[in-house]
């Protein structure tokens, strides 16, 4: 079963993007936003599912580098 995890920014507290991973991943994984931007997953959060669900909601946690 893939996760689909959404990326939050760290600095801002403000997702970024949705992804799919097949597996749940590990906090120090490494992978490429849409944009192109190669990151590295600081901390995941899984949530509890909502009332009647089996899906739990995952945040990947992500600095992304300063534009300029």
């Amino acid at each position: 079963m893939a996760i689909v995890a959404t990326i939050m920014n760290t600095v801002t507290g403000c997702p970024v993007q949705k992804m799919t991973f097949g597996r749940m991943p590990k906090p120090w994984a490494s992978f490429t936003l849409t944009s192109g931007e190669r990151v590295t997953a600081e901390r995941i959060d899984v949530g509890k599912p909502a009332p009647g669900k089996f899906v739990a909601p995952v945040d990947v946690w992500v600095t992304l580098k300063p534009v300029g």
